[in-house]
Formats: C-alpha cells, structure tokens, sequence
C-alpha cells in the first residue's frame, strides 16, 4: 500500500491531529531513558481501545512492525522503534476510571502517571506501593509492561503484585479481558501475569484493575553510616532475620557517597564505606518499636553512627543524598551503563567486591547503589560512549559482570526489564526449554511478529553503541 494511502487510512481511524509523520515530530518518540535511538515511520496516539483494536488490525493486514510506548521512561530500549514502523502511543488514555474503596482497588486507563494515582489514592485513606523512581512521570501502562519496582519492593513486593486484571489488544487487533475483580480467582491460565511483564511484546494495555492497600498511619526515616561494607551487607540480612520488614533498606556504596558529596558538598563521611537509608512504615506505636531494634541492630552491627528523622523536613534531608544521585553521576562521566542485577540478600558484599575488582581490572569508575533490602543493586558504569577504547573495556566489564551475578544465583534484572539492552544475555539465564517455551508464546499470539518485534529475542551487540 503507499504510503499516502496508509497514512490516509490511519488518519481515518485516530483523527489526522493525532498522527505524526514529520521527521522532527518522529525523532521525539524514537528514543527511552536508555539513550538508544530509532525512528518510526509514524506515531499514532488512540483515544480508546477500539482504536488501539482497529490500527493492530491494519498493522497486521501491512505487515507493519508496532511498538507501544508509555512515557519512554524505560531504562533498557524497550520502546525503541526499530527498523520503521508505527508507535501507538497510549497517552490519551490517562484518566483514572474508578477507585473503590471498600473494595481496595483502583480501575485506570494505562496513559494515568503512576504518581498521580498515588496522590488520589491518599484522598480516599489507599496506597499504591509500587514506586519507581520515575514514578512523577512514568504511566501505570508502562509499569505494568516492565513489571516496575522500587525501594518499597522489600515490603510491598512489585507491580505484578498488584494488577488483578487487564483488557488488552492482542498483536491480531483480537481484545482481551484477563483476570477478576476479586483477590482470588483460578479460572484457566493466568493470563494476567502472562502478559505482566512482558515489555509490550503481547499485547498493548487499555483498562488495569488494580489492588490497593489502605495507607500507612506513619512512616519513620533512619541513616545510618557503615565503616565496612561487609557490616551494612550483613545488618541488611540481619534486620529480616528480626522479623522487621523495612518499607525501604536503601545502600549507597563508597562511590555513590563521594560522588554526591563532590555534588551537593553536604558533609557526607567520604570516609565511610556504605550507607543505609532504611524507612518502616504502618501504626505510629509499631513503627516507633521498629525503629528502635533497627537503630539498636544497626549499631550491634558495626555502624560508626545513626541518625533518625522525628520531622519530615527531617526525612527530605536524609533522602537528599539518595535522590541526587542521578546528577551527581553525571559529573564524573558523561555517560553510564546501568545495569539493574538482583542477587540475594547475603550475596550483596561479594557482588560489591567482585564489581571493584572489575572496575579496577578494566579501568572504569562503577558506582553501586540501589535497594539492598531486595538484593536489588544498581551498578552504574560511567562512561564517555564516544571514546571506543573505553566502550569496548565497558562491553566487556557488564559481560564479567552479569557472569559473576549468575554465578551468585542472581538475575540481571530486577526491575528494569530486558528490552533491546539485555537481549544480547537473555539466554544466559534462561534455560533452552524456557526460552522456546515463551518463543512459542509469542508466535502463537503474533504469527507475523509485528508488536514490538525483537525485543528479549535478539542479540545484536550494537545496542551499546
């Protein structure tokens, strides 16, 4: 078809001012928080399912490759057009469609930002733990694509945790209603979890049933400063092993302290070799008993000192550091590869050290930093991409890296998913059987591999570059 008709057709079914197809207007939506790159032919934005339904179906009809997108917050490509192609876009669907509160549960458009929910929900006494750090921007669409986390994961587990049901368009056009309205149903497959996760490669989200909790009645913010990094590893096992479940068990590495010092200069101990942020959260007389045994853990384990927050002026001051990071990181490199692997809990210091060894082998600043309360480590290789010596050592440090992660029974990702950026290492964590398994998942759902084709399933090596 040319291509004067297509877009003519497509027009027909969005509304022209809802298609883009000038070159400066593509480049926009090209691209995620991973940096990598791509252009679409054009990017369409759907008011409703039928839409979506209808623009899959001439997709298929075109062979036409589509990639659904979010709000390109995603940290691995997994929005990233590829050859061409149409981006359906899921902005418009953003309203928030019902919240029930003596059902704890919340009814949304996948276009709604993730923290906006948050903030309605606090009006009704409800709580939607999942809290990624993009969470002012991100869409529930997109979460629910990448199967989000965050620091509160270590209590309230992640976003697939959370989603009760969904409607979705099939990569046939065909609409899927999956799951219930209730906490429990086991009618059939779980299709719900199926297509959770599955980084837009099955389907494109149009209506999310969502559980809720009610809110917590207070939270509570300790800091606390380790000499050894063996002693902040060890207290993170040894707050569980209490029986304490923290809201948050945050850790900033050695690295991750100097860099934002050198950033903010807001007397952090430089000195020390990690910090814990640790948050509890639930009935105020609970937590005030929480926080003692964690500041009394935190010392019995080797802490040099503690700090707890009584104000939430208070509480902002703590989580300065943690939340400057991002900045503080690009001063030392214009560039970094950050890597999401997840190892247990007791493995955390031999991750840290096999990554200073790497780091001193290949001769490359690695900061790690990240939600140790889940074994959850961000490792964060800086980087000037346009120098090819430097890349070429990187490429090779996340290969010894992810190796290494394996080996101490890890995954290489814990939240941010595999995209194009982790394709390439896919099979190295999942086995044969598995890997041909979800191959024939996805065929079987989409015969002509149009939605988001590639993505987990390639391993081209250039998306480094």
């Amino acid at each position: 078809m040319k291509k004067s008709v297509l877009l003519h057709q497509i027009a027909n079914i969005v509304g022209k001012e809802n298609l883009l197809e000038q070159l400066e207007d593509r480049c926009s939506y090209g691209y995620d928080a991973s940096r990598l790159k791509g252009i679409p032919d054009f990017v369409v934005f759907p008011a409703d399912v039928h839409q979506v339904a209808q623009l899959v179906k001439l997709a298929n009809r075109e062979h036409l490759a589509v990639y659904p997108r979010g709000a390109g917050s995603g940290m691995v490509g997994a929005a990233v057009p590829g050859s061409g192609g149409m981006v359906i876009c899921i902005n418009r669907l953003n309203r928030i469609l019902e919240i029930d509160p003596d059902n704890m549960l919340a009814v949304v458009q996948p276009g709604v930002v993730t923290g906006q929910l948050q903030k309605e929900l606090l009006d009704y006494g409800l709580f939607y733990p999942p809290d990624p750090a993009s969470l002012q921007f991100s869409t529930i669409g997109g979460n629910v694509a990448m199967c989000a986390g965050g620091p509160r994961a270590v209590k309230y587990g992640v976003t697939r945790d959370y989603v009760l049901g969904l409607e979705a368009v099939l990569p046939t056009g065909r609409i899927i209603r999956t799951g219930t309205r209730t906490v429990k149903g086991v009618v059939g497959y779980d299709l719900t979890r199926l297509l959770v996760g599955s980084e837009g490669t099955l389907g494109i989200f149009t209506r999310i049933v969502l559980r809720v909790v009610p809110a917590p009645e207070t939270t509570r913010t300790l800091l606390a400063v380790f000499p050894r990094l063996e002693d902040a590893a060890r207290t993170v096992s040894e707050i569980i092993k209490q029986r304490i479940i923290p809201s948050t068990l945050e850790l900033m590495d050695q690295a991750s302290i100097r860099a934002v010092e050198n950033h903010l200069h807001m007397g952090l101990p430089t000195e020390a070799e990690a910090l814990l942020l640790i948050e509890a959260d639930g009935r105020e007389v609970l937590v005030r008993e929480d926080m003692v045994r964690i500041n009394q853990i935190c010392r019995e384990s080797g802490a040099s000192e503690t700090e707890t927050a009584h104000t939430e002026s208070d509480r902002e001051r703590l989580w300065q550091a943690r939340r400057a990071l991002s900045p503080a990181l690009g001063r030392i490199r214009p560039g970094k590869i950050n890597e999401d692997v997840t190892v247990p809990r007791t493995e955390i210091p031999a991750l840290i050290r096999a990554t200073r060894r790497i780091a001193e082998k290949y001769e490359l600043i690695i900061v790690c930093f990240g939600h140790a309360g889940d074994g959850n480590i961000h490792t964060n290789i800086m980087l000037d991409k346009k120098n090819r010596d430097e890349l070429q050592r990187a490429e090779k440090a996340v290969e010894e890296l992810f190796r290494t992660v394996l080996a101490l029974g890890g995954t290489l990702s814990g939240e941010h998913g595999i995209g194009i950026a982790k394709s390439p290492f896919f099979r190295w964590e999942i086995e044969d059987a598995a890997f041909d398994t979800m191959w024939t998942i996805k065929r079987a759902l989409d015969p002509l591999n149009i939605m988001n084709p590639g993505k987990m399933f390639v391993s081209d090596r250039a998306f480094f570059r």
